[in-house]
């Protein structure tokens, strides 16, 4: 994986932190997508990262994210572009969702998600993290955490089958 600007792709809630402390890593937090998602959309990808800010929460996540001790950071990491970063913080804020680090694909990245999240999760062991748990809607990343040795959580959002 490149070298990225992580001043814009990483994204913490307030400020930079030190890595080193456990962390609970996470997609499906911030990125689920409306059970009722037709298929015709599923092809229009400018579309459907537009109307992301519109998208319901997902209340067993909401619940997870108030049980979890206050002393692990959460993460979250999606394959959305950086280009709906406002969309995304905002309705963040909306939900009133527990967020540390917010890491999002950079312009011009059309890896395959599971791809970039793995290299995005190397990193983040890199830099010190302690990645304890991933929950995600996608069973291609489901299975690449595992892969890496993180327990992972599949999510059923109503998007993949």
């Amino acid at each position: 994986m490149e070298s990225v600007d992580r001043s814009e792709n990483w994204r913490w809630r307030e400020g930079p932190r030190e890595p080193g402390r456990p962390s609970s890593s996470t997609s499906t937090v911030c990125w689920p997508t409306r059970p009722d998602a037709s298929t015709t959309r599923l092809g229009d990808w400018k579309s459907f990262f537009d109307s992301c800010g519109d998208d319901p929460i997902i209340e067993e996540i909401e619940r997870l994210l108030e049980l979890l001790d206050s002393s692990l950071k959460v993460v979250l990491l999606t394959g959305r572009p950086r280009r709906v970063q406002p969309h995304t913080v905002a309705w963040l804020e909306r939900y009133g969702l527990r967020w540390d680090l917010l890491i999002m694909r950079e312009y011009g990245d059309y890896s395959g998600v599971d791809e970039f999240k793995r290299g995005a999760l190397r990193e983040l062991v890199n830099e010190g993290f302690d990645i304890r748990l991933a929950l995600d809607d996608d069973p291609k990343n489901h299975a690449m955490y595992v892969s890496e040795g993180v327990p992972c959580i599949y999510i059923h959002s109503g998007y993949y089958l």
